[in-house]
């Protein structure tokens, strides 16, 4: 009860005395005095009592519990978790969709193994649903039974995951340049998938995704169709339909379609040994290319009337080339999708020169002898370095006999005429 309109009542029953002698007490019921049938309460005890009541309603709102919103993939497990700040001395309960009690306390109320109790504490109560299915989605309610009753909701979203996609309206094979339609199409999301298309590593533009519900009335099924032109390259490539989910949670869920195109063949001539000499053996393989691959090759050479070879096999082989097999030779290629000309023109060269026992004889001496100058060589400048590191050595020689020293640093030869003495004097350094 409110303060403002409780106050008139109270008033009344102060003064004239509640039925049976029963007044209100803080906690909000009834109880039994021991005043007799129309004993007057004192006015100022009906007054504070209703003073008190007002204030527990403000404060009541810590005894509002809270919940979350959860959402949970088809098959997985989703915890529902009620809290509340106040108890209150009461227990916390959840119930489903249904208004069925799941668990009351630390209590369960409801035979479903799927339901287990997680925890339960004055202040939580919280509770895991396995294996969920679409059936499980919907309003959960977590009550606390105080006066007034107080609840919460928490909705919980099933997402159906989307089937594996099936891709129709490919036939056998295809021709080249020829125009094809695929369709795609995958059941089972919700909320309604996305489909797209790839060729390989290249993006296709398909038709926007239509969505159509399923008889169950919750899933939906989806549906794309890409039409695009196939070229020869195509031929062996793999094209790709995808679903895109949030279930699916970024893992890769598709199917793919390898195509098979038909078309006309090619051909090139590649000759072994690539640079043929005359007196040499030479195959010329005609190296054809196509789907399906050439079955027959025809050898042609240019001023030769009659076909040279046409056989199931792609080479043309020369046991022994001489200078007359030189010309322009044609192999023709041909398949049930058509048919290719390669050309190819072969110019025989001279025979190789084969070298002598002699000359490689002579060869290796010549070598050899280098490398022995070459030694050499390296001997006489280490020796000259070491004499120039060891000058200073010499010889004095005198023609006639003088004590005086010789320079050292100089070599001095002197001749000496008409002095006293007439001595001559000679020095040498070395």
């Amino acid at each position: 009860m409110g303060g403002p309109s409780a106050l008139p009542l109270l008033l009344l029953l102060a003064c004239c005395g509640a039925p049976g002698g029963a007044n209100l007490s803080q906690d909000g019921y009834w109880q039994e005095q021991d005043l007799e049938l129309g004993t007057l309460a004192p006015l100022g005890e009906a007054i504070s009592s209703t003073v008190w009541s007002s204030s527990d309603m403000l404060a009541s709102q810590d005894s509002q519990p809270w919940t979350s919103d959860e959402t949970v993939v088809a098959g997985g497990t989703v915890v529902l978790k009620c809290q509340v700040k106040d108890h209150e001395d009461s227990s916390l309960q959840w119930s489903n969709p249904a208004q069925q009690t799941l668990y009351f306390g630390e209590k369960r109320a409801l035979r479903d193994n799927r339901i287990q109790l997680v925890r339960s504490t004055p202040h939580e109560l919280s509770i895991s649903i396995s294996n969920v299915a679409l059936a499980d989605e919907g309003e959960y309610t977590c009550s606390i039974f105080t006066m007034p009753v107080r609840t919460a909701k928490s909705l919980v979203t099933v997402l159906g995951i989307p089937q594996k996609p099936i891709i129709t309206g490919y036939k056998s094979s295809l021709r080249e340049k020829e125009t094809t339609t695929l369709n795609c199409q995958s059941s089972g999301s919700k909320p309604a998938a996305q489909l797209t298309w790839r060729k390989g590593d290249q993006e296709l533009h398909g038709e926007p995704t239509r969505v159509q519900e399923d008889p169950n009335g919750k899933t939906f099924t989806v549906s794309s169709s890409v039409t695009f032109q196939v070229s020869r390259e195509d031929d062996g490539a793999d094209i790709v339909c995808s679903v895109n989910h949030e279930s699916l949670k970024g893992a890769d869920r598709s199917t793919s379609q390898r195509i098979e195109v038909l078309y006309t063949p090619t051909a090139k001539i590649r000759p072994d040994p690539p640079h043929p000499r005359e007196g040499q053996k030479l195959l010329l393989h005609c190296e054809g290319r196509g789907n399906p691959v050439p079955q027959q090759y025809l050898w042609e050479k240019e001023g030769s009337v009659p076909p040279l070879k046409m056989t199931q096999e792609s080479a043309l082989i020369f046991p022994f080339l001489n200078k007359s097999d030189s010309g322009t030779y044609g192999c023709t290629a041909t398949s049930n999708m058509g048919s290719y000309k390669a050309y190819y023109t072969l110019n025989v060269n001279d025979p190789s020169p084969v070298p002598s026992s002699s000359s490689t004889y002579h060869a290796v001496i010549g070598g050899i002898v280098a490398f022995i100058v070459f030694l050499l060589l390296i001997l006489l400048i280490f020796l000259g370095h070491y004499l120039i590191r060891h000058k200073g050595t010499y010889l004095t020689h005198e023609a006639k006999g003088s004590d005086d020293a010789p320079d050292a640093d100089t070599a001095i030869i002197n001749a000496e005429g008409g002095q006293s003495g007439g001595d001559d004097k000679k020095e040498y350094f070395i």
